[in-house]
């Protein structure tokens, strides 16, 4: 589909509502904007919640980590991580 947009005086633009809605962008939603060869691509994107642990609670998972370091490597090794 090919449409054609104006660059507001701020460098806004508005997506023609067929193509918000074909591809589930609803107010408020995040696109990624790439330049690819002098063309402009905008992709919709989801955002994750990135969640930050405490040190203190590093320390509590260590503690409660009940394997063996001979059962670790072999989890690890079952599980492909490493060669």
């Amino acid at each position: 589909m090919r449409s054609t947009i104006i660059v507001s005086a701020r460098g806004q633009i508005t997506l023609p509502a067929a193509v918000r809605k074909r591809l589930g962008i609803e107010p408020g939603g995040v696109l990624v904007l790439e330049e690819i060869k002098g063309e402009v691509v905008l992709r919709p994107v989801a955002v994750v919640e990135v969640e930050t642990y405490s040190d203190e609670a590093i320390a509590l998972w260590d503690e409660e980590d009940r394997l063996t370091p001979e059962e670790r490597a072999e989890l690890i090794r079952r599980l492909g991580l490493v060669s």
